[in-house]
Protein backbone atom coordinates (compact mmCIF):
# COMPACT_ATOMS: atom_id res chain seq x y z
CA UNK A 1 0.00 0.00 0.00
CA UNK A 2 2.71 2.53 0.56
CA UNK A 3 3.36 2.86 -3.32
CA UNK A 4 0.00 3.77 -4.31
CA UNK A 5 -0.31 6.69 -5.58
CA UNK A 6 -2.61 9.54 -3.97
CA UNK A 7 -4.49 11.72 -6.30
CA UNK A 8 -4.98 15.60 -4.89
CA UNK A 9 -7.88 17.08 -7.28
CA UNK A 10 -6.42 20.50 -6.96
CA UNK A 11 -8.35 21.81 -10.42
CA UNK A 12 -10.90 24.06 -8.67
CA UNK A 13 -11.75 27.44 -9.21
CA UNK A 14 -11.98 27.83 -5.57
CA UNK A 15 -14.74 30.79 -5.87
CA UNK A 16 -16.01 30.64 -2.34
CA UNK A 17 -12.03 32.14 -1.04
CA UNK A 18 -12.22 34.92 -3.15
CA UNK A 19 -10.64 37.57 -3.08
CA UNK A 20 -7.80 35.25 -1.94
CA UNK A 21 -7.81 32.65 -4.72
CA UNK A 22 -8.52 35.64 -7.29
CA UNK A 23 -4.20 35.11 -7.90
CA UNK A 24 -3.22 31.83 -6.13
CA UNK A 25 -4.61 28.29 -6.82
CA UNK A 26 -6.89 26.95 -3.43
CA UNK A 27 -3.23 24.52 -2.44
CA UNK A 28 -0.91 27.89 -2.35
CA UNK A 29 -3.54 29.33 0.39
CA UNK A 30 -1.52 30.05 3.46
CA UNK A 31 -2.94 27.75 6.23
CA UNK A 32 -0.93 28.58 9.74
CA UNK A 33 2.59 29.49 8.05
CA UNK A 34 2.49 27.51 5.33
CA UNK A 35 0.53 26.55 1.88
CA UNK A 36 -2.12 24.39 2.51
CA UNK A 37 -0.78 21.42 0.13
CA UNK A 38 2.02 20.89 2.52
CA UNK A 39 -0.23 20.28 5.05
CA UNK A 40 -1.53 17.69 3.10
CA UNK A 41 1.90 15.95 2.15
CA UNK A 42 2.21 15.80 5.88
CA UNK A 43 -0.13 13.83 6.59
CA UNK A 44 0.28 11.74 4.05
CA UNK A 45 3.75 11.25 4.65
CA UNK A 46 2.29 10.17 8.47
CA UNK A 47 0.46 7.27 6.85
CA UNK A 48 3.43 6.39 5.11
CA UNK A 49 1.76 7.53 1.29
CA UNK A 50 4.67 9.64 -0.48
CA UNK A 51 3.36 9.28 -3.92
CA UNK A 52 1.54 12.13 -5.11
CA UNK A 53 -0.56 13.64 -8.24
CA UNK A 54 -1.90 16.59 -8.35
CA UNK A 55 -4.22 16.90 -10.64
CA UNK A 56 -4.41 20.46 -11.47
CA UNK A 57 -6.52 23.02 -13.41
CA UNK A 58 -7.18 26.62 -13.09
CA UNK A 59 -3.08 28.29 -12.05
CA UNK A 60 -2.14 25.12 -11.72
CA UNK A 61 1.32 26.37 -12.86
CA UNK A 62 2.12 28.13 -9.95
CA UNK A 63 1.42 24.64 -7.81
CA UNK A 64 4.16 22.86 -9.50
CA UNK A 65 6.31 26.18 -9.67
CA UNK A 66 6.02 26.37 -5.67
CA UNK A 67 6.00 22.45 -5.19
CA UNK A 68 8.65 20.97 -7.90
CA UNK A 69 9.14 17.51 -7.80
CA UNK A 70 8.27 17.12 -3.85
CA UNK A 71 11.30 16.63 -2.73
CA UNK A 72 11.64 19.33 -0.71
CA UNK A 73 8.27 18.16 1.12
CA UNK A 74 9.85 14.46 1.45
CA UNK A 75 7.05 13.84 -1.10
CA UNK A 76 7.42 12.36 -5.08
CA UNK A 77 5.03 14.62 -6.92
CA UNK A 78 3.77 14.64 -10.51
CA UNK A 79 1.59 16.97 -11.90
CA UNK A 80 -1.54 15.81 -14.54
CA UNK A 81 -2.97 19.35 -15.99
CA UNK A 82 -6.98 20.01 -17.46
CA UNK A 83 -5.88 21.41 -20.74
CA UNK A 84 -7.60 24.26 -22.02
CA UNK A 85 -11.05 23.36 -20.24
CA UNK A 86 -11.81 22.56 -16.64
CA UNK A 87 -12.37 18.57 -16.60
CA UNK A 88 -14.01 18.07 -13.15
CA UNK A 89 -12.99 16.10 -10.55
CA UNK A 90 -13.96 12.81 -12.54
CA UNK A 91 -12.52 13.83 -16.04
CA UNK A 92 -9.48 15.17 -13.89
CA UNK A 93 -8.77 11.76 -12.33
CA UNK A 94 -9.76 9.68 -16.01
CA UNK A 95 -6.73 12.15 -17.23
CA UNK A 96 -4.02 11.35 -14.89
CA UNK A 97 -5.01 7.63 -14.87
CA UNK A 98 -1.39 6.83 -16.48
CA UNK A 99 0.21 7.99 -13.19
CA UNK A 100 -2.21 6.56 -11.13
CA UNK A 101 -1.37 3.21 -12.17
CA UNK A 102 -4.24 0.13 -11.10
CA UNK A 103 -5.00 1.24 -7.52
CA UNK A 104 -4.65 4.50 -5.68
CA UNK A 105 -6.32 7.09 -2.61
CA UNK A 106 -7.91 10.23 -3.86
CA UNK A 107 -8.82 13.30 -1.96
CA UNK A 108 -9.85 16.76 -2.84
CA UNK A 109 -7.72 19.57 -2.81
CA UNK A 110 -9.33 21.33 -0.04
CA UNK A 111 -9.69 18.83 2.63
CA UNK A 112 -7.67 18.33 5.65
CA UNK A 113 -8.08 14.23 6.60
CA UNK A 114 -6.34 13.68 9.98
CA UNK A 115 -6.77 9.86 10.38
CA UNK A 116 -5.26 6.76 9.59
CA UNK A 117 -4.88 6.09 5.36
CA UNK A 118 -4.17 2.52 6.07
CA UNK A 119 -7.18 1.34 7.51
CA UNK A 120 -9.63 2.36 4.12
CA UNK A 121 -7.08 1.10 2.31
CA UNK A 122 -7.17 -2.53 3.98
CA UNK A 123 -10.91 -1.65 3.71
CA UNK A 124 -11.10 -1.11 0.10
CA UNK A 125 -8.53 -4.34 -0.29
CA UNK A 126 -11.10 -6.84 1.51
CA UNK A 127 -14.10 -5.04 -0.50
CA UNK A 128 -12.97 -6.57 -3.30
CA UNK A 129 -14.90 -3.77 -5.44
CA UNK A 130 -13.84 -1.09 -7.41
CA UNK A 131 -14.10 1.85 -5.38
CA UNK A 132 -14.16 2.70 -1.66
CA UNK A 133 -15.76 6.19 -0.25
CA UNK A 134 -14.66 6.86 4.08
CA UNK A 135 -18.07 8.46 5.17
CA UNK A 136 -18.71 10.39 8.26
CA UNK A 137 -21.48 10.44 10.91
CA UNK A 138 -22.26 14.27 9.90
CA UNK A 139 -26.42 13.89 10.33
CA UNK A 140 -26.91 17.28 9.03
CA UNK A 141 -24.07 19.43 11.36
CA UNK A 142 -21.27 20.10 8.96
CA UNK A 143 -23.48 19.57 5.51
CA UNK A 144 -26.17 18.06 4.32
CA UNK A 145 -26.06 14.11 4.74
CA UNK A 146 -25.90 12.62 1.51
CA UNK A 147 -24.95 8.69 2.29
CA UNK A 148 -27.15 5.61 3.15
CA UNK A 149 -24.81 3.61 3.96
CA UNK A 150 -25.45 -0.13 5.57
CA UNK A 151 -21.63 -0.64 7.72
CA UNK A 152 -20.11 -2.09 4.76
CA UNK A 153 -21.76 -1.01 1.22
CA UNK A 154 -22.77 2.49 0.29
CA UNK A 155 -26.43 1.79 -0.65
CA UNK A 156 -26.96 5.44 -2.05
CA UNK A 157 -25.31 8.33 -3.03
CA UNK A 158 -26.73 11.14 -4.18
CA UNK A 159 -26.11 15.28 -3.79
CA UNK A 160 -29.53 15.77 -5.12
CA UNK A 161 -32.37 13.41 -3.82
CA UNK A 162 -32.55 13.26 -0.54
CA UNK A 163 -33.64 10.08 1.68
CA UNK A 164 -34.54 9.43 5.95
CA UNK A 165 -31.60 6.66 5.60
CA UNK A 166 -29.04 9.18 4.79
CA UNK A 167 -27.09 9.89 8.16
CA UNK A 168 -23.49 9.53 6.74
CA UNK A 169 -21.79 12.38 4.74
CA UNK A 170 -18.26 11.75 1.82
CA UNK A 171 -15.67 12.55 3.82
CA UNK A 172 -13.62 13.21 1.31
CA UNK A 173 -10.98 10.12 0.81
CA UNK A 174 -11.79 7.69 -1.39
CA UNK A 175 -9.74 4.28 -3.30
CA UNK A 176 -9.83 3.41 -6.50
CA UNK A 177 -9.28 1.15 -8.67
CA UNK A 178 -8.20 1.98 -12.29
CA UNK A 179 -11.67 0.15 -14.21
CA UNK A 180 -13.65 2.47 -12.07
CA UNK A 181 -12.90 5.37 -13.94
CA UNK A 182 -11.09 4.31 -17.38
CA UNK A 183 -14.99 3.46 -18.91
CA UNK A 184 -15.67 6.88 -18.54
CA UNK A 185 -15.43 9.46 -21.51
CA UNK A 186 -12.18 10.99 -22.82
CA UNK A 187 -11.34 15.07 -22.47
CA UNK A 188 -15.03 15.28 -21.28
CA UNK A 189 -15.94 17.40 -17.71
CA UNK A 190 -17.51 14.92 -14.98
CA UNK A 191 -17.75 14.68 -11.39
CA UNK A 192 -16.12 11.69 -9.24
CA UNK A 193 -19.74 12.28 -7.72
CA UNK A 194 -21.43 10.92 -10.51
CA UNK A 195 -18.57 8.06 -10.18
CA UNK A 196 -19.66 7.03 -6.89
CA UNK A 197 -23.02 7.77 -7.51
CA UNK A 198 -23.11 5.18 -10.54
CA UNK A 199 -21.29 2.54 -8.52
CA UNK A 200 -23.18 2.39 -5.63
CA UNK A 201 -26.53 2.19 -7.86
CA UNK A 202 -24.85 -0.42 -9.06
CA UNK A 203 -23.45 -2.17 -5.96
CA UNK A 204 -20.04 -1.80 -6.57
CA UNK A 205 -18.89 1.06 -4.19
CA UNK A 206 -17.36 -0.27 -0.31
CA UNK A 207 -17.41 2.13 2.31
CA UNK A 208 -15.48 3.04 5.63
CA UNK A 209 -16.93 4.74 8.53
CA UNK A 210 -13.98 7.64 9.94
CA UNK A 211 -14.90 8.75 13.47
CA UNK A 212 -12.16 11.35 13.52
CA UNK A 213 -14.24 14.57 11.90
CA UNK A 214 -12.92 16.31 8.41
CA UNK A 215 -11.56 19.96 8.10
CA UNK A 216 -11.30 21.95 5.07
CA UNK A 217 -10.63 25.27 3.61
CA UNK A 218 -13.15 25.43 0.59
CA UNK A 219 -14.88 28.17 2.44
CA UNK A 220 -13.70 31.57 5.08
CA UNK A 221 -14.68 29.71 7.89
CA UNK A 222 -13.49 26.45 7.42
CA UNK A 223 -10.10 28.03 6.54
CA UNK A 224 -10.05 30.31 9.73
CA UNK A 225 -10.96 26.97 11.63
CA UNK A 226 -8.22 25.06 10.32
CA UNK A 227 -5.71 27.84 10.25
CA UNK A 228 -6.70 28.43 14.44
CA UNK A 229 -5.80 24.49 15.10
CA UNK A 230 -2.82 24.19 13.02
CA UNK A 231 -0.95 26.85 15.07
CA UNK A 232 -2.20 25.58 18.26
CA UNK A 233 -1.30 21.78 17.19
CA UNK A 234 1.23 22.14 14.09
CA UNK A 235 1.79 18.48 14.32
CA UNK A 236 -1.93 17.79 14.23
CA UNK A 237 -2.91 13.79 13.43
CA UNK A 238 -5.14 11.34 13.87
CA UNK A 239 -5.62 9.85 17.46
Amino acid sequence: MADWPVAILAGGLAKRLRPITEKIPKALVTVAGEPFLAHQLRLLRGAGLYHVVVCAGHQGEMIEAEFGDGSRFGARIEYSYDGPHLLGTGGALKRALPLLRQKFFVLYGDSYLPVDYRKPGNAFLASEQPALMTVFKNGGRWDTSNVWFDGKRILSYDKKERIPQMQYIDYGLGVLRAEAISGWPENEAFDLADVYHRLAAEKQLAGYEVTQRFYEIGSPEGLAELDTLLRHQPAFCAP
